[in-house]
């Protein structure tokens, strides 16, 4: 056993509580990694608020990046000292992984939610002899260490980033560039609308220039976000506040419609906006997590049928993490997806106040540093 500072959320709603935790060495198949840096992501904040279950207490974070500090009995391919972004976590046995598809493993849910050891109920942290949930999206990473399977580890080499930055490339910033790269496929050429400037929708529009979209629109109420995606290749901007009509204001834009369009908010009014401004066989891609579990979008069938209009459902943007994140960091050191832009750093035992910061706007990424 070995001792770490971890940010443990205890209540819904609660601050974390930083404080010393015992961590597990690694068992079969496990590595221990020492977190360098690990992003901070609504995500985080949707399970600590058990609007999904979660078992308090226990320690969430879920892109975490560091160094090998142990590996246990059976794992090849990696040793201590490895520098490594730490992705979720899959069964690499389903229909889904054996097409590198790993976000759509048939055991999913029980591997990244569950917060423990599937194996045998086991957590890999404990405090003063108490269980501590741990796991989470297979790391539970707002730890100083933090175990996980060796097959969620993605190894790096020297990077154009520091690797404390590295984290949210296993989670918030392959969801967004993903989902426009690969979940969309957006063809060189075509226009894209992406709803939401946070980190991941940023990452989308970096997608988008990458992949040659010739029309790339962000709708987005905070200026200076409206303002970086200018920067990183957007085409337009809209405030949300100046345009009542979100369909028609996209319109504008792109009068036959859109090819394709991309929501992280969650917002059903936003999603309906988008899904009305699409044209001829366009699609909408969805990854915002909606503030209500119940909540719906209403489609009209017909409206839907004849233009052939697609809804399509994205988790971690159809990305295989061991593929996708030396892809992205091969774009970023070509200068193409400067996802460095968006981050600002805490301490980790800062976490409320970056909770706090991150949400009245003053920063898009947060990474804790332990």
């Amino acid at each position: 056993m070995r001792e770490a500072m971890a940010a443990v959320a205890y209540e819904p709603g609660g601050d974390f509580t930083v404080e010393p935790i015992t961590v597990d060495e690694p068992r079969a198949g496990e590595v221990l990694v020492r977190i360098e840096g690990v992003g901070l992501c609504h995500t985080d904040l949707v399970f600590r608020d058990q609007l999904a279950p979660f078992a308090l207490p226990g320690v969430l974070g879920h892109e975490g990046a560091g160094v090998i500090e142990a590996v246990g009995e059976g794992v090849s391919g990696l040793a201590v000292g490895d520098k490594v972004v730490i992705g979720f976590s899959s069964c690499g046995a389903c229909p889904r992984c054996a097409e590198h598809l790993p976000s759509y493993c048939q055991n999913f849910v029980p591997l990244n939610y569950a917060g423990m050891r599937l194996e045998d109920g086991s957590t890999a942290y404990a405090k003063d002899g108490a269980r501590v949930t741990s796991h989470f999206f297979g790391q539970s990473s707002f730890s100083a260490l933090t175990v996980t399977r060796a097959v969620n580890i993605v190894k790096v080499g020297e990077t154009s980033a520091p690797l404390e930055l590295l984290g949210p490339l296993g989670c918030g910033f392959q969801t967004g560039a993903g989902g426009v790269m690969r979940s969309l496929a957006c063809p060189a050429g075509s226009s894209l609308a992406v709803f939401g400037g946070g980190p991941v929708g940023l990452a989308a529009v970096m997608g988008g220039v990458i992949q040659g979209c010739t029309t790339i629109v962000l709708v987005e109420p905070v200026a200076a976000r409206r303002a970086i995606a200018l920067e990183l290749g957007a085409t337009h901007v809209i405030d949300p506040a100046d345009a009542p009509d979100l369909a028609a204001a996209l319109r504008e834009i792109v009068p036959a419609g859109l090819d394709f369009a991309f929501d992280t908010t969650g917002i059903p009014a936003v999603i309906e906006g988008g899904l009305a401004a699409l044209g001829s066989h366009g699609a909408i891609g969805l990854v915002g997590v909606p503030s209500r579990a119940d909540a719906a979008i209403s489609v009209n069938i017909a409206a839907l049928m004849t233009p052939g209009h697609r809804i399509i459902g994205i988790i971690e943007g159809d990305s295989d993490p061991q593929q996708f994140i030396p892809e992205l960091l091969a774009h970023h050191a070509a200068g193409r997806f400067p996802f460095d832009r968006l981050i600002r750093t805490f301490p980790l035992v800062e976490i409320n106040a970056a909770i706090a910061a991150q949400a009245r706007g003053e920063c898009i990424k947060v990474v804790l540093v332990p």
